[in-house]
């Protein structure tokens, strides 16, 4: 039995629910920067991904072939979430384009790392860092699924954040 594969989908699934039940029928009524920037913020915490490079949180024998490109797709999907926050608090033109540009980056980071943590087994090395693919990211790709909605909205309303 593959208990992390179980945590994964249950985790989605009760993210999924949360967002169904309880956002999404709420969503229509809400500002679409009040939805964009606490989900982009939680984004911005894809740093801790650098815990796969860290000994001590995983195994001394994790897979650097899934750590390192895992690691640095973390960090970068976190820069640029926090970007597009800023950009969107500051009504930027650029916030539309740079949250699409997170949100392609981001679901890219997840795919690879899925593909890279299957090929090199890197779930057998985990260790205290188990809670990522368990609980984090699956938070997270629920998070990409509200951000494309609104973005999608937004675009179909004709609404920006530019000042």
């Amino acid at each position: 039995m593959n208990t992390l594969l179980i945590n994964i989908f249950f985790s989605l699934l009760v993210f999924n629910a949360a967002y169904r039940w309880l956002l999404k029928p709420m969503l229509p009524q809400i500002q679409p920067r009040n939805v964009l920037i606490p989900i982009l913020l939680l984004h911005s915490m894809r740093h801790l991904g650098l815990m796969f490079l860290t000994t001590g949180v995983t195994s001394s024998a994790m897979p650097q072939q899934f750590a390192i490109p895992s690691a640095a797709g973390d960090f970068l999907s976190a820069t640029l979430a926090l970007i597009a926050a800023f950009l969107i608090q500051r009504k930027s033109k650029f916030a539309i384009p740079m949250t699409w540009i997170f949100s392609v980056v981001g679901i890219a980071d997840f795919a690879m790392a899925v593909v890279l943590s299957r090929v090199y087994n890197a779930a057998d090395f985990m260790g205290g860092a188990y809670w990522i693919p368990s609980f984090w990211v699956p938070m997270l790709i629920v998070g990409h699924i509200i951000v494309i909605t609104v973005l999608r909205q937004m675009k179909r309303d004709g609404v920006s954040f530019s000042a």
